[in-house]
């Protein structure tokens, strides 16, 4: 019956420490991730323009590409850890608040002003010494 486990150890090895890796890397980024999060920032109706629009076209260039492979790792880890031991839910949070895609915004806002993750995150915040984020209902 578990003959395809003997067939595939290595494979298994494998997952165990890539899982163990994707959750040591999560406990470590997410704090430091949802503690950069300007408190002010789901208090407005629209996006705030972001202070890199000043910078050198290539400098942003390499920023934005860096903050969405980020992002997109930790979006991919999340999924994974939907499976595997960690923080899913959160760390799929944090690769969709790096991400750039459009709406994105106001998906954001609706995802974060749900009571159980804006707490979840607000503790994170408090860990950090940070103040809670603030959500603008209007």
């Amino acid at each position: 019956m578990f003959d395809w486990m003997s067939d595939h150890q290595h494979l298994l090895a494998w997952m165990g420490v890539i899982s163990a890796i994707v959750f040591v890397v999560s406990l470590l980024s997410l704090p430091w991730l949802v503690a950069r999060i300007p408190e002010d920032y789901f208090s407005h109706r629209d996006r705030q323009p972001t202070p890199w629009k000043k910078q050198h076209p290539v400098i942003r260039l390499l920023l934005l590409a860096g903050k969405n492979l980020l992002g997109l790792i930790l979006l991919v880890g999340g999924l994974l850890m939907l499976l595997l031991p960690g923080q899913g839910l959160l760390t799929i949070l944090m690769g969709a608040l790096l991400l750039d895609y459009p709406g994105k915004y106001n998906i954001e806002r609706r995802v974060v002003s749900q009571p159980k993750v804006l707490k979840s995150l607000n503790w994170l915040r408090a860990k950090a010494n940070h103040p809670p984020l603030v959500i603008d209902d209007h």
